[in-house]
């Protein structure tokens, strides 16, 4: 029997050990989107103790727990006024949460930031708790030294176009910070016109631009100024999140009466639907005329639950699958995009791995004349994909309708400072399948040539295809 999570954990031939230990392993980090606070970064914030850094803010575990038969009380209830039961309520879960990526996550984060290797249960919870917290309690395992630790060498946050980035000014000013972090810049609230709460966000903006906003021009015109100032700051990247693939054709006094009436309340899905085809088609050429990356998010039901929407608010657990990404409009707004020279480099990911065959398949069909390689191509398994199948399944599919050599690799989409472990996982999982392709004769068994290709899937093709500038 082998032992758990050994050196060659996930590893089951020669050929994807070799790939892994002398190729993959010591390749720096880029977090090219996560959802953390920078803020924490700057300030090198020093948690009391293990359940603020790893159970605060990570709706995966919360969810796990509900379904493991946990009372909210000791969920997201106790992590105030007793973070200890909200571990414990973690610590009983986690055995019977076998074959979830969780549970290897769980174990890679103890083992490498703490050195635990014992499973965390009823019986060990409290004497591992104590222990992690004597260790969170170090100079060195702030959130600088917990970064620097996973070898992490840049991180992109994920920001509103409202946000001041008053702490990402602050840590560029810092010479003691070594990672480097940058804002994404995340427009979804000043273009969703069919959700709750755009009118009051629009008067935000109105107050950051300092004018008045009535027609469509006018907004994007406040987008333009926020985009120029992201730029400023160091950003290249963007990020959408689309309940599902869009595309619907609007003029400009269509959309002018569609923000007069999003103004006084939400207005329906069609007249939604062809506002943000307009958006995006505007901003999208802002991205491309700056060399950003676009990164667009599909198939996902977000607040499922109703009751506890209201209850806890969103990202606390309560999102699903969507069965249908509508991926043929994808095409036409990809098409609508190139059309006006104004395409950029997008990164496409759906919640529903089903999807990702067609998506892949419509990225190759904008590759013409690019300025680099797979400038459209299908995301990492992204959030209920993010699994040792739900990975494998995405990099077949890669593979199979793409460019593998050229695929920008992982990110963490995680609110926590322990999660660059996921990267470790991922890069197991890449070489444990090119390795088995190579040990069962599929492709050249050639080290050198196999070993670069995944130290760019790790690190090489990321910092380039965003641009990043980074050493190794």
């Amino acid at each position: 029997m082998k032992p758990f999570l050994s050196e060659d954990f996930l590893l089951s031939t020669d050929f994807a050990k070799t790939l892994y230990h002398e190729y993959a392993e010591k390749m720096p980090i880029i977090d090219y989107h996560c959802h953390i606070d920078p803020r924490a970064i700057y300030e090198d914030l020093h948690y009391e103790n293990i359940t603020q850094v790893w159970l605060g803010g990570d709706h995966y575990k919360w969810r796990a727990m509900r379904s493991a038969g946990i009372p909210e009380c000791d969920i997201t209830g106790g992590l105030k006024d007793d973070p200890y039961r909200v571990f414990e309520a973690w610590a009983k879960t986690l055995p019977r949460a076998i074959g979830n990526p969780l549970y290897h996550w769980t174990y890679l984060e103890l083992k490498r930031y703490f050195g635990v290797e014992e499973p965390l249960n009823e019986r060990s919870c409290r004497r591992i708790y104590d222990h992690c917290n004597a260790i969170l309690a170090r100079p060195d395992m702030g959130v600088r030294g917990i970064i620097e630790k996973s070898n992490v060498k840049l991180i992109c946050t994920t920001d509103d176009p409202i946000d001041t980035l008053e702490w990402h000014k602050k840590i560029a000013a810092d010479p003691t910070c070594k990672v480097r972090v940058l804002p994404a810049f995340r427009p979804e609230k000043a273009m969703n016109v069919d959700k709750p709460g755009f009118a009051e966000y629009l008067t935000k903006l109105e107050a950051v631009v300092g004018r008045t906003i009535n027609t469509f021009a006018g907004l994007m015109d406040a987008i333009r100024e926020r985009i120029a100032f992201f730029h400023e700051m160091g950003c290249v990247a963007s990020d959408h999140a689309l309940d599902t693939c869009i595309y619907a054709e609007a003029n400009e006094a269509e959309l002018d009466a569609i923000l007069a009436a999003a103004k006084t309340g939400p207005v329906s899905h069609e007249d939604g639907d062809r506002f943000k085809t307009a958006f995006l088609l505007v901003v999208a050429g802002e991205y491309a005329r700056r060399g950003w990356v676009m990164q667009l998010h599909i198939s996902c039901i977000r607040n499922a639950s109703a009751r506890m929407f209201r209850r806890l608010g969103p990202d606390t657990g309560y999102d699903a699958v969507a069965s249908a990404g509508g991926v043929e409009k994808m095409a036409a707004l990809l098409s609508a995009m190139e059309e006006r020279d104004a395409l950029p480099k997008t990164i496409l990911y759906s919640l529903n791995q089903h999807d990702n065959e067609a998506l892949a398949s419509i990225a190759g069909s904008f590759q013409t004349d690019s300025p680099v390689p797979m400038r459209v191509q299908v995301g990492s398994a992204w959030w209920f994909n993010d699994n040792y199948l739900g990975m494998r399944k995405q990099l077949t599919d890669f593979a199979n309708l793409g460019i593998l050599g050229a695929f920008v690799g992982m990110l963490t989409d995680s609110r926590s400072f322990l999660s660059y472990t996921r990267h470790e996982y991922f890069r197991r999982i890449l070489c444990e399948l090119i390795g088995g392709w190579a040990e069962n004769g599929e492709i050249h068994a050639d080290p050198e040539t196999l070993g670069a290709i995944v130290q760019d899937i790790s690190f090489r093709n990321t910092n380039n295809y965003f641009g990043f500038g980074l050493e190794e």
